[in-house]
């Protein structure tokens, strides 16, 4: 059976897959050269060049197109003598693919990092930026480039791809940011306006130990465990490693992860000792004007990456309209590391975004005529129905009416709402939380190989409402909406609210889930900047209101969107929590609320699901 095998026949003209199959492959992948790039404020960048050469009977051309990888995670690591491994973890797919191929590709240490100068006052900052701009200015001037770029890369590589974009260099026509970030604040470290502590914990350890060399506390990382690694790769120029040595030291000058981020607990708001810094200036939506129209984009993401990662793909793609533009979203979890569906084959992920990539800049930057414009320009996997989709618009199917379900008295999720006015309370447990096998874990690079595998049960210990069995299989495509109406005993409260399917033998999957603090429940209309077709919270402090205990509020909030086919004979559960104690900070502070939902009359609350028989 092909790879290709999972409807991609069906969703493509040319499947992605297929289209890599018969691409040629005309060189391998050489040992690179690598050196110093001075910037325009003498802070020093290592680079490593890979030059595509030619395989055996092969004829190699002089010139290439151009991917460049800015990474803060180790251009390439040193290995202890006599070891062994792979020495680019973090580029390494991406470099075995695109340079065998005819691309050559240039990793960047980003500065502060890796065996680069200079510190680092914030991730993505405008110095990065403009570094990068000089980066290209370099790529262009050399011999063996045809003066044509594109950017890629995963998570923090991905956004800087969009922050390239946004320098306006003219030799930039495509970039494909891949599982990375729109908006840093709601997509990554403050969902629902909520800060992820796990989150900022486990990547302030991981970047003090990449960045001040801390090889015993990099080894804790699975990504990192490779007892061979033996710190930043030198550049070719400094055989002895001195030059490293002084650029490790500059490092120990870098921002903490753990004191930065609480800085922003209000998105946009200004640090207090830097009025033109905010969660937004570390956010790609906020230079989404800059980016030309004619640079290509491809967004790609999973159903489980990370906090928001999909929503930033989705508001990547509504927003820059005017560019070409492709949208993928497939069964992954960050990075594409695994087949996140419960009905997978493997555990390993099948890998037709990279196939969708390479098809996507040999049409953008070599300027072959791959058939990828007559491609439909969103496609997206279905989960349990195990096929991708194809799709002209976000949501998939919005142009058909979505199903409302109302939040009903005795635990149901009815067809119609209850006329007589009824409310159900539920005290939150600060002690609650939702496991390790989650979301959360990959983007804060600890390895998950199974999601919710301990779900069965963990919706008992909320407010929890539950359909009737389904006479036909169900598809949901996009983004559920809760509507719902809730008083707090606090004047400050957090809702956490879970989609389920209860299977006709008991059994309980996690399908998604949305969160909320709810001093941030006004709904705005979204800036031209960041495009939604879901209820859009600023997060701003103008906007935050705190609640009246004991008086009803109208909270909509959309879920994280999803494809996932329920079976006949399931039922749809939906849980209300006030708490993640296992990635989240308290709302309030040591105050667990009493909620009061409400189930009938002016007060009844519902979910908007966008469904349809499959």
């Amino acid at each position: 059976m092909p790879p290709y095998a999972k409807n991609e026949d069906q969703a493509w003209s040319v499947p992605p897959q297929a289209y890599a199959e018969r691409r040629p492959v005309d060189y391998v992948v050489p040992e690179p050269s690598s050196r110093y790039l001075a910037m325009r404020d003498g802070c020093r960048l290592a680079i490593d060049v890979y030059i595509p050469r030619a395989a055996p009977g092969k004829t190699a051309a002089t010139r290439f197109p151009t991917i460049t990888l800015f990474t803060p995670y180790y251009r390439r690591f040193n290995i202890k003598p006599g070891g062994s491994g792979e020495r680019a973890p973090n580029i390494a797919k991406l470099r075995d693919y695109f340079v065998p191929r005819g691309y050559a590709v240039v990793a960047i240490d980003v500065r502060g990092t890796g065996a680069s100068f200079g510190t680092r006052d914030s991730f993505r900052s405008p110095r990065e930026r403009d570094d990068s701009h000089e980066v290209v200015d370099w790529i262009v001037a050399q011999p063996w480039s045809t003066g044509v770029v594109g950017a890629t890369g995963i998570s923090y590589l991905g956004a800087a791809s969009d922050f390239l974009a946004a320098t306006r260099h003219p030799a930039l026509k495509a970039i494909a940011p891949l599982f990375s970030v729109w908006d840093t604040y709601t997509d990554n470290y403050y969902p629902g306006g909520i800060q992820l502590k796990a989150l900022t914990q486990s990547y302030d350890d991981l970047m003090v130990a990449m960045d001040h060399d801390r090889r015993e506390m990099l080894h804790r990382f699975v990504y990192y465990a490779n007892p061979d690694f033996a710190g930043p790769q030198p550049v070719d120029e400094d055989p002895d490693g001195a030059l490293l040595k002084q650029a490790v030291h500059e490092h120990l000058g870098n921002f903490r992860q753990t004191e930065f981020m609480p800085e922003f607990r209000f998105r946009e708001e200004p640090l207090p000792y830097d009025a033109s810094f905010s969660s937004a200036t570390f956010s790609p939506y906020s230079l989404a004007d800059q980016i030309p129209q004619d640079v290509a984009v491809l967004s790609i993401s999973g159903w489980m990456d990370g906090a928001g990662y999909m929503n930033s793909a989705i508001s990547r793609y509504l927003t820059l309209d005017r560019n070409p533009r492709h949208l993928m979203l497939g069964p992954w979890d960050h990075g594409a590391r695994i087949d996140v569906s419960p009905w997978r084959a493997t555990q390993m992920a099948d890998a037709p975004w990279l196939a969708e990539a390479l098809r996507f800049f040999d049409e953008y930057l070599l300027g072959l005529d791959t058939g990828l414009r007559k491609e439909a320009p969103i496609h997206y996997y279905a989960l349990h129905a195990e096929q991708w989709r194809s799709a002209t618009q976000w949501p998939p199917h919005g142009d058909e009416p979505a199903t409302r379900l109302h939040l009903a008295p005795r635990g149901e999720l009815a067809a119609s709402a209850s006329a007589d006015t009824s409310q159900q309370d539920y005290q939150v447990d600060f002690s609650l939380g939702t496991g390790a096998g989650t979301r959360y874990e990959r983007i804060a690079a600890i390895n998950s190989t199974e999601y919710y595998p301990d779900w069965q049960g963990r919706t008992d210990l909320m407010a929890s409402f539950t359909s009737a069995p389904l006479d036909a299989p169900t598809e949901l495509g996009g983004h559920a909406v809760i509507d719902l109406w809730v008083a707090s005993s606090e004047p400050d409260a957090a809702v956490y609210v879970y989609l389920s399917e209860i299977e006709a033998d008991g059994r309980e999957r996690y399908v998604t889930e949305g969160i909320l603090r709810l001093l941030h429940r006004k709904v705005s209309p979204c800036p031209t900047g960041y495009r939604t077709t879901w209820p859009f919270h600023s997060f701003r402090r103008e906007d935050a209101a705190p609640l009246v205990p004991g008086r009803f509020e109208r909270v909509e909030l959309a879920l994280l969107p999803t494809a996932w086919r329920f079976a006949s004979g399931s039922r749809i559960r939906v849980s209300i929590a006030g708490h993640d104690a296992d990635h989240c900070g308290q709302v309030p502070h040591g105050r667990p609320p009493r909620l009061t939902l409400g189930t009938g009359g002016r007060h009844a609350s519902s979910i908007v699901l966008p469904l349809r028989k499959a």
